[in-house]
């Protein structure tokens, strides 16, 4: 169950990534154009938040499974099983809390700007966050996919 799991979740990595990415460059282009907030708008910004708890979801079950996550004390004193076990997961999960909220607030603004404006900067503060916590081949040695 592991490896499916694994090559799910990383795989998912690169659909989530690219909708964040389209989300933000439209949010910053319709909010600095004064552009009106669509249907549209507010699907893109969903989609990329549905496929990111998807993949928490996933995150979710490979954290219980995986042999990179030991519960054990010694796990601390280990880069890469500390940023298994504790950096990886927390700054995702920060990182799912932003852009949750930053749709939530979009949703309810009352201005078109401010849906745009909300929508760029916590899902761009998201978008780092993840950026800063997907464990990329040259530091463990993982796969692209």
């Amino acid at each position: 169950m592991y490896e499916p799991l694994k090559h799910a979740h990383s795989g998912l990595r690169w659909i989530v990534l690219i909708l964040l990415v389209v989300a933000i460059v439209n949010a910053l282009m319709k909010w600095q154009g004064k552009k009106s907030y669509t249907s549209g708008d507010k699907k893109l910004g969903l989609f990329a938040m549905t496929a990111l708890h998807i993949q928490f979801l996933i995150g979710l079950g490979l954290y219980f499974i995986s042999p990179k996550v030991i519960f054990d004390a010694a796990s601390m004193k280990n880069a890469m099983t500390r940023f298994f076990l504790v950096e990886h997961s927390v700054m995702m999960v920060l990182a799912i809390i932003l852009i949750t909220i930053g749709y939530s607030t979009a949703k309810r603004a009352a201005e078109d700007s401010s849906k745009f404006k909300k929508t760029f900067i916590f899902y761009l503060i998201g978008l780092l966050l993840i950026l800063a916590a997907i464990p990329w081949p040259p530091r463990f040695g993982a796969g692209w996919f």
